[in-house]
């Protein structure tokens, strides 16, 4: 029979997972972790280098498939008819929303979880973030700042792996980085004519991003072929099944057990510790337990939220499922470029630029708190410029040969606050395909977001202006979904008061001192950065505490 006792338990095998179980092995701990959906083989799952002529939709996907079981994660806009078997089945893991209040809820069940469909995007919080909610008096003050996360962040950049450039910004802390990947000429001039324009208050550089740009840790350099959401084959970028599981594995004391579905915690109420873990086999629908001295739930920001709330535990503040955040996104702007019409962009650079928050860093601005920062970055279109020009014959096939003019594109990443009415609550009758109750999502921007998203076309133009491009068109689009970005976090917050939040500031639930939580649940205000760098950071942080913990026997 296998084991069924463990040191440690993490519910998860991705982003987050992939780490404890790392940290957790390295310091001694017999850890088994549980993952709801499949085993992962990167050689025969990964299809980055598959071209579309070989599908049988030739790229374009199943459509009707994909409307009767994907139709949420088919908006992603990771996902394509290669990338499709990496996302849920909405149909067997359904959940509600107010009619008028749409959520895109992006999940992937598989050994490995989003980290090997994510953007890859790493930047650091600083104290402008972490002190945020107490200097404008909204909702609860994290916990810890960034001299306490600082350390950690280094420690999980030296073994991802990130490629980036240093630019001494108080708002965006510099990390421990590889060689930057290179911005293209229009990119380039876009850079110094900012800098011409702005200083150093509007700063334009290479995308921060966990792609490998030299041999790492075993690992090789990205080759630019593209297609990261796909897989990675090379393990040129960092995911939970290229580096922290391999690096779990190699101690000899991981037990990886995909198929397994958390229906809830088992908790002991006279000892006030979980005890372990009930789940259900995917495959066969059978129920099992397993028992472990401490455990981590890493099931994403809502996942984690429904196993507390199924569970019926560390939820005496209430503010399990509460104050959901995500990042508002879609507005910008785009422009031309006249001139280096004898260059082009080779390979695929699997990254663009970004542009740091800000606004309300050095000034207030009128109409809104907390800010935004810019994605994007220039190029030139190729033979699709031409695809629905009107032509026939040898004309129109040598138009399909010319490059188009560069252009270049700003896409912005606002902060959403934090506020309670944003929260997940358990359906009173709605179930997946294995009994277990699903969430109903209730969320929407707030005033403050709205105005941030307006603000993002305003300055996007102005950059582009600044930089001489022509045909400057801002974004008409409206603001995206809540949960559109795939950044969703802070149903169980941290805090310094077990009466307003879920976790300490070691992410450890005030209620069960054995239960760590160190997913997006954790964060107590959303910043405008990408944040999977920060929920690493935390988890790591969190083993080192808990493995303390118990060696002092104190859980």
């Amino acid at each position: 029979m296998p084991p069924t006792d463990f040191d440690a338990i993490v519910v998860g095998s991705g982003m987050t997972g992939g780490w404890a179980a790392k940290e957790l092995t390295e310091l001694g701990l017999r850890t088994l972790v549980l993952e709801a959906g499949r085993p992962i083989t990167p050689e025969q799952d990964y299809v980055e280098h598959k071209p579309s002529w070989e599908m049988p939709f030739r790229g374009l996907g199943d459509r009707r498939a994909t409307a009767s079981r994907q139709p949420i994660q088919s908006h992603s806009v990771s996902f394509d008819e290669m990338s499709h078997v990496f996302w849920t089945d909405d149909g067997d893991n359904p959940y509600s929303t107010p009619a008028d209040r749409p959520f895109s809820w992006f999940r992937a069940r598989q050994v490995g979880g989003k980290s090997i469909i994510w953007g890859r995007q790493v930047y650091r919080m600083s104290d402008l973030d972490f002190e945020a909610n107490l200097r404008e008096g909204i909702a609860v003050d994290w916990p810890i700042r960034y001299k306490d996360i600082a350390p950690w962040y280094d420690h999980v950049e030296r073994f991802i792996g990130v490629s980036g450039q240093k630019e001494g910004l108080a708002q965006l802390p510099d990390g421990e980085f590889l060689p930057p990947m290179a911005l293209n000429c229009a990119e380039q001039h876009v850079r110094q004519r900012m800098q011409e324009r702005f200083g150093r208050d509007r700063v334009l550089t290479i995308g921060r991003v966990a792609n490998l740009t030299a041999p790492h840790n075993g690992r090789a350099p990205c080759h630019y072929c593209g297609p990261c959401h796909r897989g990675c084959i090379t393990r040129s970028y960092f995911s939970s099944v290229n580096a922290t599981l391999p690096a779990a594995r190699a101690t000899g004391r991981l037990t990886l057990r995909p198929f397994s579905i958390v229906k809830r915690l088992v908790y002991d109420s006279k000892k006030n510790r979980v005890t372990g873990v009930r789940i259900i086999d995917a495959q066969t629908k059978q129920e099992r337990e397993y028992t472990a001295r401490v455990v981590f739930l890493c099931a994403s920001a809502l996942e984690s939220a429904r196993i507390l709330l199924n569970s019926g535990l560390a939820n005496s503040s209430g503010q399990v499922g509460r104050n959901i955040m995500d990042h508002i996104k879609w507005g910008g702007a785009g422009g031309q470029f006249d001139g280096w019409t004898d260059r082009r962009v080779i390979g695929e650079r699997p990254n663009g630029i970004y542009v740091p928050r800000f606004r309300n860093v050095s000034s207030r601005h009128p109409d809104f708190i907390r800010g935004y920062g810019f994605q994007g970055g220039a190029d030139r279109s190729g033979w699709e410029a031409a695809l629905h020009a009107p032509g026939i014959g040898r004309a129109f096939k040598a138009r399909l040969s010319q490059l188009g003019p560069w252009t270049m594109s700003f896409a912005g990443f606002g902060e959403m606050l934090p506020r309670e009415e944003n929260r997940a609550t358990l359906h009173p009758t709605l179930v997946d395909a294995w009994g277990i109750p699903s969430l109903h999502i209730d969320c929407r921007w707030s005033d403050n977001e709205l105005a941030i998203h307006r603000d993002m076309s305003v300055t996007a133009a102005e950059l582009l202006e600044a930089a001489g491009a022509t045909h400057i068109e801002p974004s008409t689009r409206g603001p995206s979904t809540p949960g559109g970005t795939n950044h969703e976090m802070g149903t169980a917050r941290m805090g310094r008061d077990p009466k307003t939040s879920v976790l300490n500031s070691w992410n450890q639930t005030w209620d069960v001192p054995n239960l760590f939580v160190t997913d997006g649940a954790a964060m107590t205000s959303s910043s405008c950065q990408n944040p999977s760098l920060t929920y690493m950071a935390l988890t790591a942080r969190a083993c080192r505490y808990a493995v303390d913990q118990l060696k002092r026997r104190e859980l």
